[in-house]
């Protein structure tokens, strides 16, 4: 993609000429406008992934329960968003963070795998392909979308044996006891690992870069324990703590199925990243078949 691209997105969705710009991270770009203001313009990494991410954002911030960027639009390459400085983890932020979070997922969604309004059925994790295909229950949801497809792509590319395989099936095979007390869809940000937890200049947590989707609240608390978040126990403190007020708490065992939330975003690395991703989702895969349910 060229500067003038860039630019050229930037002015199309805001409604004003672009003055400069610099790199941010991957495919994203800090424009800043003639009004001063700045804005992130990203690229896709395929076909829909803007519009995709664009919806998720808006579903995310309807209630402002959690600071989510505003999107000034999206086309079928290029989204726009507010840029949010970065600042520092502080425990105030995280506490009322968790409390947000708590709040969101109370928000519920029409379906396990249900796309936010204007989503895609096809949509994306990052790099991957995700699909978001309703069901009425998460088990059944989360066995065919969320683990089955990406341990096809890690065999066929070698990077499971059948044999080693085997552990996944079992486990979708053994999900209705193993996935604990039933809830309703709750409205997830899907990709809620640290570098999309974004501490902002103004002391509060911003959501960014969802995979946006009906499913269950554990996941998001799954993904925020795997590449270590600032002040993680402050924010799963608070969450607990809101859910409970909220009149919803966490079913019991909840950390003991972390692996099993876990298997989703390992195997999505798996396929992208190969590596040590393989072994760490088979060993999440062995300990979520010795939790209880």
């Amino acid at each position: 993609m060229s500067d003038h691209e860039v630019l050229r997105a930037a002015q199309r969705h805001t409604g004003v000429r672009a003055a400069h710009e610099r790199p941010l991270s991957g495919e994203a770009t800090v424009v800043t406008l003639r009004d001063g203001r700045e804005v992130v313009v990203k690229h896709g990494p395929g076909p829909g992934a803007a519009v995709a991410e664009a919806s998720g954002l808006r579903w995310l911030a309807e209630h402002g329960d959690v600071p989510i960027p505003e999107v000034h639009g999206a086309d079928d390459d290029w989204l726009v968003i507010d840029y949010i400085p970065r600042g520092r983890p502080t425990v105030e932020a995280a506490e009322t963070f968790g409390r947000g979070l708590a709040a969101l997922h109370l928000r519920q969604a029409p379906a396990f795998g249900s796309a936010p309004p204007g989503g895609r059925t096809d949509a994306w994790i990052g790099h991957a392909r995700m699909r978001n295909e309703p069901h009425d229950d998460w088990p059944s949801f989360y066995a065919r979308c969320r683990v089955e497809p990406y341990v096809r792509q890690a065999v066929d590319r070698g990077l499971f044996s059948a044999g080693e395989a085997a552990v996944f099936d079992e486990v979708c095979g053994r999900l209705p006891a193993l996935a604990g007390a039933g809830e309703p869809p709750s409205r997830l940000h899907g990709d809620a690992w640290s570098g999309n937890v974004h501490w902002g200049a103004d002391d509060r947590v911003w959501l960014l870069d969802p995979a946006a989707h009906g499913g269950h609240r554990e996941t998001d608390l799954a993904m925020l324990r795997l590449f270590g978040t600032p002040l993680l126990d402050h924010v799963l403190g608070a969450y607990r703590e809101a859910a409970e007020d909220l009149g919803r708490p966490l079913a019991p065992c909840d950390e003991q199925r972390v692996p099993l939330h876990q298997l989703f975003p390992l195997l999505v690395h798996t396929v992208l990243f190969g590596g040590g991703y393989a072994s760490k989702a088979r060993s999440a895969a062995h300990a979520a078949l010795r939790a209880p349910g």
